[in-house]
C-alpha cells in the first residue's frame, strides 16, 4: 500500500493526474516523490506536497484535506484509492476501471466521462457528476457514482451508460440531455430533471416538479425496476418494491427534443 500525506492544503488548486495505481503499481518510493504535479504554472515534485510512505502497489490511501488536489485518479484503469478527507475537482475523470472511496466531501466533475469503475463520495459533492465536459457530445458511459450526500446542478449530463446514485438532494437540470443509462435520486431533485433527455431512466423516490415536455405513461412496478433493486440492495441500498407500500408512475419524455427517455416518480400509498 502506499500513503500520501498532504502536508498541507495548497494555496492554490494543485493539478495531480499523477496519482494514480497506473503510474504507481511499479514505481520505487524514490520514483514516486519525484512524479510531477502542478502548482499553478509551476511544475513540481510529489514529495514538496505529500509525505509518501510505501512503493510498487495499485492501492492508494491519500490523507488531508485535498479539496483543492485536482485530477485524483484522472484515467485509472486498476487498483483502489481511498482519500480520507475531501476530495478537489474532476476526481475519477476518464476512469477506466479499478476503485475510488471518499470519506469526505468531493467537487465538480467527479467521474466525468469515465467508462468503467466506481466512485464512492460519502459526503456532499458539487455539480456536473458523470457529465460530458464542455463540447463533448457524451458524458459517462459505464461504471458507477455513489454520492451519500448532496449534489450539485447538471449530474449525469449527457450520459450514455452506467449509474449514479445520490442519497441526498439534487440540484437542477440532473439527466440534462441524458442519451442512455440510470439515474437514481434517493430524495429527490429540483428544477427541470431530465431535460431535452433523449434516452435513459431517472428514478425519484420523492416528489419532484416535472417539466410540461414529460407525460404521464402508466403506474407500476417495472420489471427494470427490480433489477436495480437487485443491483442497490448488493450496495446496502433499498428500493421500496411492495405494492402494499406503493407504486411507480412512469412518465415518458422529454417530448421537446424529442426524447424517449423514462422517468420513474415513487408514489407512496396513504398511510
Amino acid at each position: 500500500m502506499i500513503t500520501l500525506t498532504l502536508k498541507q492544503p495548497p494555496t492554490v488548486p494543485l493539478e495531480a493526474e499523477s496519482i494514480t495505481p497506473d503510474l504507481m503499481v511499479a514505481a520505487s518510493n524514490a520514483e514516486i516523490r519525484a512524479l510531477p504535479v502542478f502548482h499553478g504554472k509551476r511544475q513540481c515534485r510529489l514529495d514538496e506536497y505529500f509525505d509518501v510512505d510505501g512503493d510498487r502497489s495499485d492501492q492508494i490511501v491519500v490523507r488531508g484535506d485535498a479539496a483543492k488536489v485536482k485530477w485524483l485518479g484522472r484515467g485509472m484503469t486498476r487498483g483502489a484509492i481511498r482519500v480520507e478527507g475531501n476530495a478537489g475537482m474532476h476526481l475519477g475523470a476518464y476512469m477506466k476501471g479499478g476503485a475510488i472511496e471518499v470519506t469526505g466531501s468531493g467537487s465538480d466533475w467527479i467521474g466525468a466521462e469515465m467508462k468503467a469503475g466506481s466512485i464512492h463520495v460519502h459526503g456532499n459533492v458539487g455539480g456536473q457528476i458523470g457529465a460530458a465536459y464542455r463540447g463533448s457530445l457524451q458524458g459517462m458511459r459505464g461504471g458507477v457514482i455513489r454520492v451519500g450526500g448532496s449534489a450539485g446542478l447538471e449530474i449525469g449530463m449527457r450520459m450514455r451508460r452506467g449509474l449514479i446514485i445520490v442519497e441526498g438532494k439534487v440540484r437542477d437540470f440532473a439527466g440534462l440531455q441524458m442519451k442512455g443509462g440510470t439515474i437514481c435520486l434517493m430524495q429527490g431533485a429540483e428544477l427541470r430533471t431530465g431535460a431535452w433527455m433523449i434516452r435513459g431512466t431517472i428514478i425519484s423516490l420523492a416528489p419532484i416538479p416535472l417539466l410540461p415536455t414529460f407525460s404521464h405513461a402508466c403506474d407500476g412496478h417495472p420489471v427494470v425496476l427490480r433489477l436495480l433493486a437487485k443491483k442497490l440492495a448488493q450496495l446496502g441500498l433499498s428500493l421500496p418494491f411492495s405494492e402494499h407500500d406503493g407504486l411507480y408512475r412512469q412518465y415518458s419524455g422529454d417530448f421537446s427534443v424529442p426524447g424517449r427517455g423514462e422517468l420513474f416518480v415513487w408514489q407512496p400509498n396513504a398511510a
